[in-house]
């Protein structure tokens, strides 16, 4: 046994109890100088008369199995039901026989199937002959049945219908779309268990005009009860994400129910993921009332998945030594218009934060005022982004010997490469309690933070008030509720000489790497309207032996990874960081939000571990270490008028 494994070990029986139902805000133990930090305490017990959120629940928005067009196309042959149960702990069987189970279990989940289309593809590969009678249907059959090749090009041909509009309509058929939504719906209430696991009804309605992303997945706070009286709206309806928030208004109104929507993908929407000045589906000025509907239905953005890492790029972040993660800037999502920098600017979430501020000040209200979640886009059912135990984006992509060097996707001769696949990511929503209801109002209060895969413990609250002695405590959320507002809140006006001060904390995945370092990343809008930005180093490991440069950067952590063996060890960085941290640089009539970014020391990536156990030499370009990370909601500062 490894010193590796033993410590994981050890960590994992340390913070137990701290992990069960009533997991304690950063999963320690409290001293006995914990009240100093406190508020007014009633109770003798500290835990007693807490209304906040004590526990994170893990998960992933965004999971497609045999319903979902491509999915099935690219041959994916389990369903929801396996989804569920996959997510829930149990040992599953993928679609080319390979077994694979979780580390651990997630807490929740959303299988979120493409609206178009759905189950359709099922259908057509078994021979429906009502779907058959259509030329382009039995064209699709016929190839899908040859495999291969055939069977290949045949989904990209499904995608490249979609994406133009160009579907036949027996695909669509309404009263079919009912029947497999309704089939759906059983399935995740079987597998709703309230204080165990949740499953949340969605869906993705899979906007790509022209090739350009513009996905959004559809989350339920409701049961089957609600969410069945209504089918999921479809792209055959309209391409504009406009009419989808009409579509989920007239849900609401006629259900009495609640849903919202997250975008994802930015960086294959070819500039026009978040519009600043012209709306794309109309060429006109965006309206206050984009603007409105959009932060009314859209308060999440999925920020890291699959297909790429979606926080920033690095010629729009020129200053950030981190900003180059996971890039993947080809072109839309099916190639055919190739990526040009002018377009990076709409893509990507800090830039969109940034804009959001000034386009406040013009349309009343910022449309990209938004929290972040982490999830995976798998296409194989299963919700698996461990880099040990990376499962691929589709069933042609499960491991083997020659997925690194096997496209993801190809359209008109250029492709997607399998080894810039990310294993990413999921979503921490720190939630009253394990249920629908809880966790849909956690991510509408944005009270929720994105990984790249690691189960890290993050906090992050903004206040006036906080002092160096606050990050003492073993219970930080006890004075970080008390004195401050969490991720996802609001600040405003600041009282006469303050500037807004953070309570940050972080502990690392008991299975996974040490800390590298915490950084709050900051924008704010000047008096001219420019936007800005800068990223602070505020805790880091090893801080003993590693001090900030002149210009305030913290030198690199150091590098333990042994590629050839795909191992690493934690002898580098800290496994836990706290703080208290002031901006330095604050103008009380400037707005701003903040983010905090968590980053692990550099470990092996998913291609060291499949070199490793197939016995393969990869090209050079193929990185073969990660520092995988999570990136908290901001906190939103407003001056007064």
């Amino acid at each position: 046994m490894t010193r590796q494994t033993i410590l994981a070990i050890a960590l994992t029986l340390a913070f137990a109890p701290a992990m069960a139902a009533k997991q304690d805000p950063v999963g320690l133990t409290p001293t006995p100088d914990d009240a100093a930090g406190m508020a007014v305490q009633p109770h003798y017990s500290p835990y007693a008369g807490r209304g906040f959120p004590t526990q994170v629940y893990w998960g992933d928005t965004h999971v497609h199995t045999d319903n979902s067009l491509d999915a099935r196309g690219f041959g994916v042959t389990i369903g929801p039901e396996e989804a569920f149960r996959f997510a829930r702990g149990e040992e599953v069987t993928t679609s080319n026989g390979e077994q694979f189970k979780l580390s651990r279990p997630l807490d929740w989940l959303v299988v979120s199937d493409h609206s178009d289309g759905m189950g359709a593809m099922k259908e057509i590969i078994a021979g429906n002959p009502n779907l058959l009678q259509d030329p382009t249907v039995k064209k699709w059959h016929d190839s899908m049945r040859a495999g291969g090749d055939a069977a290949f090009e045949a989904t990209m041909d499904v995608i490249n219908a979609f994406s133009q509009g160009k579907v036949p309509a027996v695909v669509l058929d309404r009263t079919f779309q009912q029947t497999v939504w309704d089939d759906y719906i059983d399935i995740a209430e079987r597998y709703n268990e309230p204080g165990r696991f949740t499953s949340i009804i969605g869906y993705e309605w899979p906007s790509t005009e022209k090739g350009n992303n513009l996905h959004r997945n559809v989350l339920y706070r409701d049961g089957g009860d609600r969410a069945r009286r209504m089918v999921p709206y479809t792209t055959a309806e309209s391409f504009n994400p406009e009419d989808l928030w009409k579509w989920m208004a007239r849900y609401e109104e006629a259900t009495g129910g609640q849903v919202l929507a997250l975008a994802h993908n930015g960086n294959m929407s070819n500039g026009i993921m978040f519009p600043v000045e012209t709306n794309p589906a109309t060429g006109k000025p965006l309206s206050k009332d984009y603007a409105a509907q959009r932060a009314r239905w859209e308060p999440l953005y999925e920020v890291t998945q699959i297909k790429g890492d979606g926080e920033t790029h690095p010629l729009l972040s020129s200053d950030d030594e981190f900003a180059d993660y996971e890039t993947l800037a080809l072109g839309n999502l099916n190639l055919t218009v190739p990526k040009e920098d002018s377009m990076l600017r709409y893509e990507y979430a800090r830039q969109a934060l940034r804009d959001g501020l000034a386009m406040e000040s013009k349309l009343g209200t910022n449309p990209y005022k938004f929290g972040m979640v982490g999830s995976s886009d798998t296409h194989t059912a299963l919700a698996a982004v461990e880099e040990d135990n990376y499962i691929g984006k589709h069933a042609g992509t499960e491991p083997s010997p020659e997925r690194w060097n096997h496209p993801m996707a190809k359209f008109a001769g250029r492709q997607y490469e399998g080894y810039a696949m990310a294993s990413s990511g999921y979503a921490g929503v720190w939630a009253t309690d394990n249920t629908r209801k809880a966790l849909f109002d956690a991510m509408k209060r944005k009270e929720v933070y994105a990984t790249t895969g690691p189960r890290m413990l993050v906090r992050f609250w903004g206040g006036w008030d906080f002092v160096e002695a606050d990050a003492n405590s073993r219970l930080p959320a006890a004075v970080g509720y008390a004195k401050g507002v969490p991720m996802g809140g609001d600040l405003s006006t600041a009282p006469d000489g303050k500037a807004p001060t953070f309570l940050v904390a972080a502990l690392k995945d008991p299975y996974g790497a040490n800390l590298d370092r915490i950084q709050i990343v900051k924008g704010w809008m000047d008096s001219k309207g420019e936007t800005h930005e800068k990223v602070y180093d505020v805790a880091w490991g090893d801080a003993e032996s590693r001090q900030p440069s002149s210009n305030g950067k913290v030198p690199a952590v150091g590098d333990t990874v042994d590629v050839k063996n795909a191992t690493w060890t934690n002898t580098i960085g800290d496994p836990e960081l706290i703080t208290v941290w002031t901006d330095p640089d604050f103008d009380a009539g400037q707005k701003a939000f903040y983010y905090t970014r968590v980053i692990e020391i550099p470990t092996p990536r998913w291609t060291a571990y499949d070199a490793k156990r197939f016995g393969v030499e990869m090209a050079k370009e193929v990185e073969m270490t990660t520092q995988e990370r999570a990136y908290t909601s901001p906190i939103w500062y407003t001056p007064k008028g």
